[in-house]
């Protein structure tokens, strides 16, 4: 790959995890701290392919053999990692790869990034499944009954779409749940707090 080619992949690549980054992520999870992740995950990987290539001299072989051992170091723990972060992680990755790898060609590199960025904006769209929610919710209560606790979880939730027990505490009497559910939709006659001034609050005035 000559340095022209070189500058276009990455700055192919550049424009392409820049857009999933600041255009789709940022505005939607907030999460500052995962930006420099992200933007290092991929740059990181896009030079090892990069440098992979030209050191086996475009062999196949090696180039996998390389990008297994680079790849088996990264760690996603679920209990730190949200699923969707998870899911821009492995999208930052798979750019990464795409953009670096020598054999494709720039236009063929553009529309697979292309579809990835798609399906991440459509994938992650607030106003799809907008009002489901995941909760760990502690109950003071040990239900035996799975149409007990599916009642209890709508009284105080919403819907339940489902759930996943934690912990089981018989000597405290309570249980643990992850709660998957989907938040009621508000009622005409709900109003907004009104903030009003008691009458002997005036009167001392």
């Amino acid at each position: 790959m000559d340095i022209s080619t070189l500058s276009a992949h990455l700055g192919l690549d550049l424009v392409a995890v820049s857009l999933l980054t600041f255009a789709v992520f940022c505005p939607r999870h907030r999460r500052r701290e995962l930006v420099p992740a992200y933007l290092a995950l991929n740059v990181a990987l896009f030079a090892v392919v990069a440098a992979l290539s030209e050191a086996s001299g475009g062999g196949g072989l090696a180039l996998g053999f390389g990008l297994f051992g680079v790849l088996s170091i990264v760690r996603l723990r679920s209990d730190s990692v949200r699923h969707q972060e998870v899911a821009y992680y492995f999208t930052t990755l798979v750019l990464g790869l795409l953009c670096g790898l020598p054999g494709l060609s720039l236009p063929l590199a553009a529309g697979l990034s292309g579809v990835l960025l798609l399906v991440m904006y459509v994938g992650d769209h607030p106003r799809l499944y907008a009002r489901d929610r995941r909760a760990l919710v502690t109950l003071d209560a040990v239900y035996r009954q799975e149409d007990a606790l599916r009642a209890e979880l709508t009284r105080r939730l919403g819907e339940p779409l489902g759930w996943t027990v934690q912990e089981v505490d018989y000597v405290r009497d309570l249980m643990v749940l992850e709660v998957r559910f989907r938040q009621p939709e508000p009622m005409a006659h709900d109003e907004e707090f009104v903030r009003v001034t008691p009458p002997y609050a005036k009167e001392a005035a």
